[in-house]
């Protein structure tokens, strides 16, 4: 990816695909380069204040709940009881919001390697923080992929990865070998869930080495759920679900269709909608 500016907009280039996404600048509100990466919040004339890292779309404050909502509560209503549940990543709070949301959850550890992240989020994104004093809450600024050999066997129900892209700090998020650490940590039918990219640019590539390596791990269930984000390249993104002795394409659908959370997309008709999926999505995945 690369970017380009000018005094009014902020482009994204995705070089490999062709394809750029735009918004309309009306200020630079921040630009500070952390020990990890170079991170930017600009407001925008129609989605509010925007974050950037190494200049990637992140989120902004007019459709980051599409994301949000989607990486944790399907996960959250796959496991039968979540009670301990750990975040990688997600240092903009906005995914441990969603989490802390459940009621039945007791404990939620949050890893992210960059405190500058949470900072700039407390700043210029107060919505999603709202929670991170809950006495629930954990936030912890390390090296994710760390805590993770060091956490003791089948000790989580939930494990969500909330990473950027496959490249720099968050590679390593993307490979076997963490995966199967992975798979040690969560309980029996325990659940992870990962961000996988694009599925009209990434189901053939990224999205279905994933899977494989999910399932190389020691997974015995994968479900891939898309869903619509218009930030993001091509507009339309994904995660992808991982059972321990437990199948992710069923899920609490009672509890889902009556819950008294503020949701602005998560439904149980959404939920079962992103496991049917669509046919081209289907024949990239049928050799695993």
């Amino acid at each position: 990816m690369s970017e380009c500016r000018d005094e009014q907009w902020f482009t994204e280039v995705f070089d490999s695909h062709g394809s750029a996404f735009s918004l309309k600048i009306t200020d630079k509100l921040l630009d500070v380069h952390s020990a990890y990466q170079h991170l930017e919040v600009y407001a925008t004339e129609t989605y509010g204040n925007l974050l950037v890292l190494d200049g990637c779309v992140m989120l902004t404050d007019r459709d980051n709940f599409l994301y949000h909502e989607m990486i944790a509560h399907p996960a959250l209503f796959t496991h039968q009881n979540p009670k301990r549940v750990v975040i990688i990543g997600g240092g903009d709070c906005g995914t441990l919001k969603e989490v802390l949301r459940h009621p039945g959850v007791e404990h939620v550890t949050q890893i992210d390697i960059d405190e500058e992240v949470t900072k700039a989020s407390e700043r210029f994104f107060p919505a999603l923080v709202a929670s991170n004093n809950d006495p629930r809450a954990e936030l912890l600024f390390d090296d994710g992929v760390k805590w993770v050999d060091n956490a003791p066997d089948e000790s989580i129900d939930v494990l969500i990865i909330d990473s950027t892209d496959p490249v720099g700090p968050a590679e390593g998020l993307f490979k076997t070998d963490f995966l199967k650490r992975c798979h040690r940590i969560l309980k029996n039918g325990g659940v992870m869930v990962q961000q996988s990219e694009s599925p009209l640019y990434h189901s053939g590539s990224i999205i279905r080495e994933l899977r494989h390596d999910m399932r190389e791990a020691g997974f015995e269930s994968v479900a891939t759920l898309p869903f619509p984000q218009p930030v993001y390249p091509s507009g339309w993104w994904s995660v992808t679900l991982a059972g321990k002795a437990t199948n992710v394409e069923n899920f609490r659908e009672q509890e889902a269709a009556h819950h008294d959370m503020p949701l602005e997309y998560y439904t149980v008709e959404a939920h079962r909608g992103a496991l049917s999926l669509p046919p081209f999505m289907r024949k990239s995945f049928a050799t695993e």
